[in-house]
């Protein structure tokens, strides 16, 4: 049980810093040497927000848990990878956060789409209560699919960031549906876009101008996250090289999935091993002080990230993309087209330009995961098996 609780003094220590190797170090489309810019490659992973465990929050839907320790940690690596695409939207992929800089009015509003209470846009607390609506009582534990249906659904009602969300399935990844969503006119799309809810809840307290603005863009800034299945009950090795391509384009967001019984948001790699953030920390939920400012230092990883084998990733992954222009979305295509022809690396998804006619419909919301998932989800992410608390540490 101590060790399901673990506070961040005490992990802090626990890590050790990244081999000295000759291999570059990747993060999220930003090669490094270990040798000339390590300090470089840890402000970059301490300036990702770092989602884990919370405790004494607000009660989900007025009864419920008041933490989320032993099966958030699937919600947490969602949120970290949504956050990293607000991050990329609004402040910019070389931003960073350090100690005790006063950061901008974007950087809190980022955050604070993500606190622990009712009505942020993506907080534990709607991620939870999107899911009672599919069949997933809370405290359930989601697959990386599931998550990233619900987060879909939840950025419809973030009009400040003004995203087109789309999920590729059956490991194929449409470009006609993309570009239709991303080129849609919000103007037009009128009450289809922008669900008629309070006020105060569609605009999370940003100014309203902001999301009417964004609205005239004739390309709306693409989140593109495919679930993917890469093998039976341990990933095929022929698709590890395919997956560190990933973390080399400018537009990766990461990869959201883990190891049997324990979630983990990839941010990168270095040589064999998978560079990740870990949600199994819990820490007290963080409330606005007195002045209205936000305590920021506890969603920040300010120790060497954790490192793991690529081999021991369960095979069912979600992986994310980030375009913020449709430049970067065609310069991203060419990119996964080239990387068909690399020797040794294995499609993991196909990229078509139209929809196979034997597709359903691609706007019909199903959070549902496939039976295999399920069936996976049931046998590795059993919300009512505390054991793994302690093994996954």
């Amino acid at each position: 049980l101590f060790l399901a609780t673990l506070t961040y003094d005490t992990l802090r220590f626990e890590y050790e810093d990244f081999p000295e190797t000759k291999e570059p170090v990747w993060i999220l489309g930003r090669k490094y040497s270990v040798f000339t810019e390590k300090e470089e490659i840890l402000l970059d992973v301490t300036s990702r927000l770092w989602f884990t465990y919370r405790k004494n929050f607000p009660a989900i839907g007025g009864t419920g848990p008041t933490s989320d320790t032993g099966w958030g940690c699937m919600l947490r690596c969602g949120q970290m990878i949504f956050a990293q695409a607000l991050v990329c939207r609004h402040l910019g992929r070389d931003w960073r956060w350090i100690k005790g800089k006063r950061q901008t009015d974007n950087y809190f509003n980022v955050l604070n789409a993500f606190i622990d209470k009712k009505d942020s846009y993506y907080s534990i607390h709607q991620i939870a209560q999107m899911g009672v609506g599919e069949g997933k009582s809370i405290g359930q534990w989601y697959g990386p699919n599931t998550v990233a249906q619900v987060l879909k659904k939840l950025a419809t009602f973030d009009t400040w960031s003004s995203l087109a969300v789309h999920i590729a399935m059956d490991n194929t990844v449409v470009m006609e549906e993309i570009r239709r969503l991303c080129q849609s006119n919000f103007l037009c799309a009128g009450a289809a876009a922008c669900p008629a809810v309070e006020s105060d809840v569609l605009y999370n307290g940003y100014p309203e101008e902001a999301g009417v603005r964004d609205r005239l863009s004739l390309w709306k800034p693409l989140v593109l996250l495919i679930p993917l299945r890469l093998g039976l009950t341990e990933i095929n090795e022929a698709y590890i090289e395919t997956l560190k391509h990933c973390f080399m384009m400018p537009q990766s967001l990461g990869v959201i999935g883990g190891k049997p019984n324990s979630a983990h948001y990839f941010i990168g790699y270095v040589g064999e091993e998978l560079i990740y953030l870990d949600p199994h920390t819990t820490q007290p939920a963080v409330e606005p002080s007195d002045s209205g400012c936000l305590p920021d230092e506890s969603f920040h990883c300010q120790h060497p990230p954790c490192r793991m084998s690529i081999a021991e990733l369960d095979p069912s992954i979600a992986v994310g993309f980030f375009c913020n222009t449709e430049e970067d979305f065609n310069n991203w295509c060419q990119q996964i087209k080239k990387l068909s022809l690399v020797r040794g690396a294995l499609p993991m998804f196909e990229l078509v330009e139209r929809q196979p006619s034997h597709f359903s419909n691609p706007d019909v919301l199903n959070l549902t995961p496939d039976s295999s998932d399920a069936d996976r989800l049931e046998r590795f992410f059993d919300s009512e098996d505390e054991d793994f608390e302690i093994l996954s540490l």
